[in-house]
């Protein structure tokens, strides 16, 4: 299974650690905006990977958008958080 995390901040896009280093197994990839996502999510469709989880910053519409982006061919999911955990997630994040 080839598996990418992709987190949404102040990254280049060219932001990509793998896991075991030089391995194609699993990915983390920093992205910058919503646009970029979906371009590298549909580059690691293409490159046969099986599954992508978002960052939070992505939310489920940003989920949704790469589903999109992805025609629906690759499992995508994305981390959540409980509402009564919104005050240590707003102090960590703005």
């Amino acid at each position: 299974m080839k598996y990418a995390f992709l987190i949404m901040g102040p990254y280049s896009g060219k932001d990509d650690v793998r896991f075991p280093e030089r391995s194609d197994t699993t990915r983390m990839i920093g992205v910058p905006d919503i646009e970029n996502a979906e371009r590298i999510a549909v580059s690691l469709r293409n490159e046969g990977y099986d599954a992508i989880e978002l960052c939070g910053a992505f939310g489920a519409d940003g989920a949704r958008r790469i589903i999109e982006a992805t025609g629906h061919e690759i499992a995508v999911g994305f981390v959540t958080h409980f509402p009564e955990d919104d005050g240590l997630f707003e102090k960590a994040f703005g």
